[in-house]
């Protein structure tokens, strides 16, 4: 591949790297970027190798990582092995290549089904469920909850992942091109440049209810699926368990990369500024009024391109982390760390270590922390 991100930074200049320097808090935006220490004490141990893996989930009461690959294969991680035959394989459903092909992998927390983001063989986003049995996942019963026409080919998100409240959240890009020539981020009658919650059991003769308490429910000028909007591209995005902050990964456009963090009990409708803002900067038009700005912010300077969102790190495999969101970028390589105390969050910390082509991480039944490259390996952290 080089995948999608690859596609991304070639055909969108998305080049470069440099890391946001300074405090940054809750209420206002982060300080003018600066390169940050090294250091960090993490060691990345490879467990396995796969064919561009993209996304990982957990199963409650499962000590397996499934692991979605591109191509649109689900690979089982059992005890440090990979299973050689995959636990589902939709390839024949599935586009892939560039920015698309299978992109998110979720599990309830009764872990009966298993939900999945990919894009079809016209280019177009499909959320989807299957049920899980004894053996792994049952090809047969697939159940479509959503359908998204995607306009162009890239930037298609593909985040899943549940909330403590057991809603459904699905992460969709703006729907490509570049500069968001539709204006869909900042529409509320488009499902393009949003994070998206939906209740996943079927409800009033549909494949999915609306939670009641979404922003939007019941207003006619919006998608009542909408929890928040003005994003470009927010491909991974995850919640702090113990917590409920979500953190949002949003891939710029030229210059400027972003993470955007909504505390727990956040009642959702946050705007986040795409198209008329890249991170805190003007990019089309005046700044929407009331947009929240992002916690971390970094240039495109020294090789960064990608922003890759991680995980607030809760595990014993690497006791300096803790309570550090951990992120990355793309195209440089390197992993960064900040904590957070209240409603600040610090300045950035490179760890020292690199993963050539990084574009996903993942945490396992434990709260380890994972990370994988499109050119195949995942990794675990450890202590250095």
């Amino acid at each position: 591949m080089r995948g999608w991100a690859g596609l991304l930074a070639a055909a969108l200049a998305l080049g470069a790297c440099g890391l946001g320097g300074g405090s940054t808090s809750g209420g206002g935006g982060p300080s003018q970027p600066a390169a940050p220490p090294a250091g960090g004490g993490v060691r990345l141990q490879e467990v396995a190798r796969l064919t561009a893996p993209v996304a990982i989930a957990t199963r409650a009461g499962d000590s397996a990582l499934y692991v979605a690959e591109q191509a649109g294969r689900v690979r089982r991680v059992r005890n440090g092995q990979l299973e050689a035959r995959p636990v589902l394989d939709i390839t024949g459903l599935i586009r892939s290549g560039g920015e698309q092909g299978l992109l998110g992998i979720a599990f309830p927390a009764d872990g009966r089904h298993v939900y999945l983001d990919y894009t079809d063989t016209n280019g177009d986003t499909r959320i989807v469920e299957y049920a899980m049995t004894d053996a792994g996942v049952d090809g047969g019963s697939r159940r479509e909850l959503l359908f998204i026409k995607q306009p162009y080919a890239n930037h298609n998100g593909g985040q899943l992942a549940f909330g403590r409240d057991g809603d459904l959240y699905i992460g969709m890009g703006d729907g490509g091109s570049a500069g968001d020539p539709q204006g869909n981020a900042q529409s509320l009658q488009s499902l393009l440049g949003k994070i998206l919650r939906i209740a996943p059991a079927a409800s009033g003769g549909k494949p999915y209810g609306i939670p009641p308490d979404n922003p939007f429910a019941g207003r006619s000028d919006a998608r009542p699926e909408i929890w928040s909007y003005g994003l470009r591209n927010p491909w991974r995005f995850s919640f702090d368990a113990p917590t409920g902050d979500l953190w949002i990964a949003d891939v710029g456009q030229g210059n400027w990369e972003e993470v955007d963090r909504q505390p727990g009990g956040s009642r959702g409708g946050q705007n986040y500024g795409w198209n008329r803002l890249e991170g805190t900067h003007q990019y089309k038009g005046s700044a929407p009024a009331g947009a929240t700005p992002p916690v971390i912010e970094y240039s495109h300077d020294g090789g960064a391109c990608t922003v890759i969102g991680g995980y607030v790190y809760h595990g014993d495999a690497v006791p300096s982390l803790r309570g550090a969101y951990v992120y990355g970028d793309y195209c440089a390589g390197w992993l960064a760390a900040v904590t957070i105390s209240g409603s600040t969050v610090s300045a950035p910390t490179r760890l020292g270590v690199r993963v050539p082509n990084l574009d996903s991480f993942g945490l396992d039944e434990a709260g380890d922390l994972y990370a994988m490259s499109t050119d195949g390996p995942l990794y675990r952290f450890v202590a250095g």
